[in-house]
């Protein structure tokens, strides 16, 4: 077998492969023996008929196609170790001569690009400060006041903004009722903005045993496709009105709000304060990874094949889905309440997903360059978090992860690369 391999535009390369005589007639042999077993020729046992009446039966055209099968099963792996081509997708195979005499063959495959590194130590990167102000404790307290609440039903009056309004509702469109348009005893917050825009505002200044009739139109984006962007008309009642009593943002709310050590209002304003600190820290701290990282990916510009990128979304789908998955809901779910289809999820990560693939060949590229390696102690160590985590034995999870040691190593080589251009920021 001899190849030859080129460099192809587009992150591709072409691997021409043309067999030898021996190995090609190797291989014809192989496919007529395979096939022999399937033909049944009288006056023979099944298997059992000469080679030339076989191949009268069968076919030229059948035996050079299972040939083929049989001797690129055999040598594929190898045509793409021996020329050092590792693809990044499914690899492409084109006859391009096919004689019993000849195989000649071409492996198209999707590889990854070949990184030259830009500057990535002594970035100029700003890292943001973080600063709790007083406006914003006195936000988070008032947060505290509204969920300690109390609803107290009103004797008179209308509807106010912040009222809870129990309402019967019904929906018509073109004077038919629609489905799941109907509800009865209802408490609606007035200003949640859990209903569709308008209808909240229209039930102001309704009192108690009221009826009205409230036109609205329902969002272009709704999930009901049949009611997206329509104009309704909803039969509203007002049964009862209450409304929210506040209590003191004092020692007392403080307890209510019942966390350790939070006995005092001060002690609350302390918590608060830490709490929004360390909100802020991690935005900041994720704001400036996210700033090096473009950074790093301005300064090595590259171009990778799209189907590195689909692999990462569809990483990124996945995701989503598990992050969903511990909030109890799922993909079908998500799309209903936002609107959105598959196709606009992809078309929304594609560009994250295209710089997530160039950071992480970068930073392998960092790795190799830096001479930057894995202890065996460090690979434990990464073990014994894991294990700890999952209250498992160490020698459990160490066994377990057996097959995926050389992952570990790398993604700890990964982070140290990360924490090294970091470390070199100006």
């Amino acid at each position: 077998m001899e190849t030859v391999c080129n460099k192809l535009e587009n992150c591709m390369v072409e691997v021409k492969v043309t067999f030898t005589t021996e190995e090609w007639k190797d291989a014809q042999d192989k496919a007529l023996n395979k096939l022999a077993k399937n033909v049944k020729i009288d006056g023979f046992r099944q298997g059992k008929a000469p080679a030339k009446l076989v191949k009268a039966r069968v076919g030229k055209g059948a035996i050079l196609e299972e040939a083929t099968d049989i001797i690129l099963q055999k040598n594929y792996a190898g045509i793409l170790l021996d020329n050092d081509v590792h693809p990044v997708g499914q690899p492409e195979v084109k006859i391009d001569e096919l004689t019993e005499e000849t195989l000649k063959v071409t492996v198209n495959a999707p590889v990854a690009p070949e990184v030259t590194l830009g500057q990535y130590k002594g970035l100029e990167v700003k890292k943001g400060q973080v600063k709790v102000t007083k406006k914003e404790i006195e936000a988070e307290l008032k947060n505290y006041q509204n969920q300690f609440a109390e609803l107290v039903i009103k004797e008179e009056g209308t509807v106010e903004n912040g009222d809870t309004a129990v309402i019967d509702f019904e929906g018509f469109k073109d004077g038919e009722a629609f489905e799941g348009g109907k509800g009865e005893n209802y408490p609606l917050e007035i200003g949640s903005g859990s209903f569709i825009p308008g209808f909240e505002e229209q039930l102001v200044g309704m009192g108690i045993d009221e009826e009205k009739e409230i036109n609205v139109t329902f969002p272009e984006n709704y999930q009901a496709a049949e009611l997206a962007g329509q104009a309704v008309v909803f039969k509203v009642k007002v049964h009862e009105i209450k409304s929210k009593v506040l209590p003191e943002i004092d020692d007392e709310l403080a307890k209510d709000v019942n966390i350790d050590g939070i006995e005092t209002l001060a002690d609350l304003e302390t918590y608060t304060k830490e709490q929004i600190k360390n909100r802020k820290q991690s935005e900041v701290e994720s704001k400036f990874s996210d700033d090096i990282f473009n950074a790093v990916i301005e300064n090595t510009p590259l171009e990778v094949p799209e189907v590195m990128v689909e692999t990462e979304v569809q990483q990124m789908l996945r995701e989503v889905e598990q992050n969903l998955s511990q909030q109890g809901l799922n993909m079908e779910l998500f799309q209903q309440l936002t609107g959105k289809t598959m196709d606009d999820m992809k078309a929304e990560m594609r560009e994250q997903a295209e710089k997530r693939v160039k950071f992480n060949l970068i930073l392998a590229e960092i790795v190799k360059a830096e001479n930057i390696e894995v202890s065996e102690e460090e690979v434990d160590e990464e073990i014994k978090e894991i294990a700890t985590y999952y209250s498992r034995e160490f020698d459990e999870v160490k066994k377990l992860f057996e097959s995926q040691l050389g992952q570990i190593k790398s993604d700890l080589a990964t982070r140290k690369a990360v924490q090294l251009i970091k470390d070199n920021v100006k």
